[in-house]
Formats: C-alpha cells, structure tokens, sequence
C-alpha cells in the first residue's frame, strides 16, 4: 500500500518513540519525510531505520526544539524550499515531565512541559496551516493524551498541556476545514516508550519492569501499547482515507478511559 507516494510529511519528535514509529510506517508506504527532533542522535537512529525498510525514501533531517518558535518556523520553511509542500504534519513532540501533586509540582517544570507540549503544538499549527491553506488541503495528527481526556494524577503540567492540544484541535478543525483541511488528534494510553518508561522508573525505580506489570491490570487488555501500532493509526489518519474525520479525537489505550 503507496497511500503516501510523491507526498510529503513532516514528524515532529520523530527520534524515539511514537514519531519514529509513524515515520517507519510512512516511510513503507512511500512518504517523503521532514524528520524533526531535539536530539540528533535520535534523528540519525530513526534515517538508519527508515532506510532500512525503504532505501528509496527521501529524508530531510532537521534538529530543533518545538518551544522555540523561530526553529518550528525554519523547519516548516524549510520543507517549502525542499519539497515545495506540506501534504501531512504529524505534530507529536512532547514530555511527560516530573510527576508530583499539583500543590509540590515545580512552577518552572510546568512552564517547560507546557511550552514543549502545547506552546510547540500551537507553533507547529500556525506555520503549517498557512502553508495548507494556501494549498487548499492537507492533514494534521496531533498528539494529546489520555491524559487530555480525563485527569491520570500526578501530573498537573502533561494533563494541562494535552487537554490544551485537544482545545486547539478542536477549533483549528472548525476554523479550517471550508480549506480542505482535516485536523485531529490522537489520545494514547500507556505505550511502550522510553517516555513511558522514564515514567515507570519514576514509580518503581530498579523495579519499574514489575512497577508496569502492576500498572496495565487496570487496562482491559492488561498490556502496554505498542509504538507500532500508534503508527498504524497515525499513517490511516493522516491519508486521504481520513479525509471526512475532522475534530475528533481517538483514543488508543487499550480501552481504558472507557472503564469506570
């Protein structure tokens, strides 16, 4: 399947993670991908593997931190002077940040979840959306959280942001969709990371393997997520397949934020 052949997409955080999972499913469906992250290292790791699974795949590697607005604008500027469009943006960097009771939760901690996980969503928006407006299409996935859809606890700044992220996709999608625009916005459970393992070593430290054990038996298919399958979703959503779905959110969790 080529549903993304000659078509051009740009993945935020794509050096770990639920972005490097979506790029190695674009990329086997024939994407031309702008590959963005902080982390360098991270980007070269996520082209070894996208040439792995298909050599032909035309790469644009570009480093930059999503809370600054100027960099989300030279790599958004930059896809236009290489490809010349921007037919799909997955707008999925974040952090979970350090987990406390709101009442102990640092103030400079939520300042810097908030910037990366909302501020840099909305800077990814805006410099995107004027580019698919004046083309007259396009598609955006952004990355919220279960933790956008209901409280998880502990985390005052990563449910702030994500229920933010689902605020903006909501009314960009009202906003934009007489343009021929889709946005929406995915909600993730718990999926094997090394975010997410970051944050069972949090919980359990030497012992967070058993800490994430205890932790899916909450989930009713009593196990984690896997980043493959956030690529899946990612890919069909991002296709022309999606086009009509405009606005929504959809959880992939394993069914959790349904159980009471």
């Amino acid at each position: 399947m080529n549903r993304f052949e000659e078509k051009v997409v740009i993945v935020t955080g794509a050096g770990s993670g639920l972005g490097q999972a979506a790029a190695l499913q674009l990329a086997k469906e024939g994407a031309k991908l702008v590959l963005v992250d902080i982390n360098q290292a991270g980007l070269d790791d996520t082209k070894s593997k996208v040439q792995a699974v298909a050599p032909k795949v035309e790469t644009l590697l570009v480093t930059a931190n999503v809370a600054t607005e100027s960099e989300v604008e030279n790599f958004v500027n930059q896809t236009v002077e290489r490809f010349g469009k921007i037919d799909a943006f997955f707008n999925n960097a974040g952090v979970e940040g350090k987990q406390n009771l709101t009442e102990d939760y640092g103030t400079d901690e939520f300042q810097k979840v908030v910037s990366i996980n909302l501020n840099g969503v909305f800077y990814g928006m805006k410099y995107v959306l004027k580019v698919m407006k004046e083309q007259g299409y396009g598609t955006i996935v952004n990355t919220a959280s279960v933790g956008g859809i209901r409280g998880v606890g502990n985390q005052s700044g990563y449910a702030a942001s994500k229920h933010g992220v689902v605020g903006l996709t909501r009314n960009s999608a009202v906003e934009y969709g007489e343009y021929g625009i889709s946005v929406k916005a995915i909600a993730p459970g718990a999926i094997m990371t090394p975010m997410v393992e970051g944050s069972l070593r949090q919980m359990g430290g030497d012992n967070w393997e058993e800490a994430g054990k205890q932790f899916v038996q909450g989930n009713p298919m009593k196990r984690f997520g896997k980043p493959e399958e956030i690529g899946y979703l990612v890919a069909f959503l991002l296709s022309n397949q999606a086009d009509f779905i405009n606005g929504a959110v959809i959880p992939i969790d394993g069914g959790q934020s349904y159980k009471y």
